[in-house]
C-alpha cells in the first residue's frame, strides 16, 4: 500500500531529497536548510509560523530556514527537497512568501522528485553551488571556500543569503545531519551516526536534528530501518545465480 493509511512508514534519502510517509507527531518550532512540501494524506494539515499565524491546507509547502510548527496529523507524506536541485527551482518560484498553500502538488510522487533531484539548479549561481559543495567535503573557513570559488568571503555569504535564505553553515550541518541519517538507515546505533555525520556525539546529533527537522534520531530510525530492508534483499538477490 503506497500512500493509504494502513501504510507502514517510510523515509527515504535521495540525491537531492528526502520523503516520509508516516504518521507526524507535533514537531514542535524548528527550520529546515531544503524546501519541505508537507501533504496531508486525506483532508489537511496546519502549520504554524513564526507570527503564530496558522496555515491550513491539503498541501503546504515551506521554505528553507523559514521556522515554523507542525500540528500532530496521522497521516502524512513529505517531501524535503534540497536548494540546489532542479526540483528547489520550481517551488522557489512558488513560495517565496512564506509558508505557501499549493494544491496541485497534492498527487506528487517520488517518482517525480528523484530525477528532478540529481539535476542541478539553473536558478543558483555555480560558484554558490561549487562552495556549498566545498563545504560538505571539507570543514573549511569562509575565507577559505570563498578564494575556493574566486569569491571575497562578502560577496560569497551575501550571495548564500539572497538565493539559498541561510548562511553556507546551516547548509553544512543540514548534510551532516543527510549523512547521520543514512547512516542509521543502513544500520549503525544513533553514537555511531553521530560520529559518521560529524557531530560532537549523540546528544549533539539529536539536538541539531531536533532543530533542523523537528523530529529526533529515535522517532525516524523505525521507518529509516523499515526503508532499507528492502533495498538489502533487493542486493542480495541481485547475487543469485
Amino acid at each position: 500500500m503506497e500512500d493509504g493509511e494502513g501504510a507502514v512508514p517510510r523515509f527515504v534519502i535521495g540525491e537531492g531529497y528526502a520523503f516520509y510517509r508516516g504518521p507526524a507527531a507535533d514537531s514542535g518550532s524548528h527550520r529546515h536548510a531544503a524546501f519541505q512540501i508537507a501533504v496531508a494524506a486525506r483532508g489537511e494539515l496546519t502549520m504554524v509560523d513564526a507570527a503564530g499565524a496558522h496555515h491550513r491546507a491539503a498541501v503546504l509547502v515551506v521554505p528553507p530556514m523559514v521556522r515554523h510548527r507542525l500540528l500532530a496529523v496521522t497521516h502524512l507524506r513529505t517531501f524535503f527537497v534540497e536548494p540546489h536541485c532542479a526540483f528547489a527551482d520550481r517551488l522557489r518560484a512558488r513560495c517565496e512568501g512564506g509558508i505557501t498553500a499549493a494544491p496541485e502538488l497534492r498527487g506528487l510522487s517520488e517518482d517525480e522528485v528523484r530525477p528532478a533531484g540529481t539535476r542541478p539548479s539553473a536558478g543558483l549561481d555555480g560558484r554558490l553551488v561549487a562552495a556549498m559543495n566545498a563545504a560538505v567535503e571539507r570543514a573549511l573557513p569562509m575565507p577559505a571556500l570563498a578564494a575556493g570559488v574566486g569569491l571575497s568571503p562578502q560577496r560569497l555569504r551575501a550571495l548564500a543569503q539572497h538565493q539559498l535564505g541561510m548562511p553556507l553553515p546551516r547548509w553544512r550541518i543540514w548534510r551532516r545531519l543527510v549523512r547521520a541519517a543514512e547512516a542509521l538507515g543502513e544500520g549503525q546505533s544513533p553514537a555511531a551516526a553521530a560520529i559518521t555525520g560529524g557531530f560532537a556525539d549523540q546528544a549533539h546529533f539529536t539536538r541539531q536534528m531536533r532543530e533542523m527537522v523537528g523530529l529526533t534520531p529515535s522517532a525516524v530510525l523505525p521507518a529509516l530501518r523499515a526503508s532499507a530492508a528492502p533495498r538489502h534483499v533487493d542486493r542480495d538477490r541481485s547475487g543469485d545465480g
